[in-house]
């Protein structure tokens, strides 16, 4: 895993995972169970702010860059919860494989300060399961992929076109491949 100093930076991690004992034999004694963990995304997430901070890429508001402390929450919920959440908030019906729903914006008036509230992101377990089966890779990469995503959206990056999707896509490649 990325291991440049983490230690400067810190993250407020709000975590939720619904109960789901039903799919869970799928995930027991495989590295797969750490997505079902708060320190498991504490530090991913951890590590990829910092890569992102290092970087200092464009695709993110420049306040953030002096940040030190970043909060956000993240929840692993299943497809009906999504559902209703994408219904409510985004005037979607169906389910979803992830939700953000960013605070920050370029009028942001905590530029003086050295924290930041991302805001939220939420994942449906059984769309990412789904998806894991059809793209032939662990649910736990696909969780990655998903959170990357999502992280990426709180942090102000969005995809308006094929090559903004494309850019934002390679950077969600990067920033997992730096896990390993």
């Amino acid at each position: 895993m990325y291991q440049k100093d983490l230690y400067d930076l810190q993250i407020d991690l709000v975590f939720k995972c619904n109960d789901f004992s039903n799919l869970s034999n799928n995930f027991i004694n495989k590295p797969d169970n750490l997505i079902f963990e708060s320190g498991f995304w504490e530090e991913v997430l951890l590590c990829w702010i910092k890569i992102i901070l290092d970087e200092k890429d464009t695709s993110f508001p420049n306040f953030i860059l002096d940040k030190k402390i970043f909060s956000l929450s993240l929840q692993i919920i299943n497809d009906n919860e999504i559902s209703s959440i994408n219904q409510k908030w985004m005037n979607k019906s169906g389910s979803t494989d992830v939700l953000s729903f960013p605070i920050i914006s370029d009028e942001d008036n905590t530029k003086d300060l050295n924290f930041i509230e991302l805001g939220d992101l939420f994942i449906s377990l059984e769309t990412a399961f789904k998806q894991s089966l059809e793209f032939n890779h662990s649910i736990k990469k696909e969780m990655l992929w998903l959170a990357s995503h999502g992280l990426l959206h709180l942090l102000g990056w969005e995809h308006n076109d094929d090559y903004e999707l494309d850019n934002m896509l390679n950077f969600q490649e990067y920033l997992i491949s730096k896990l390993d």
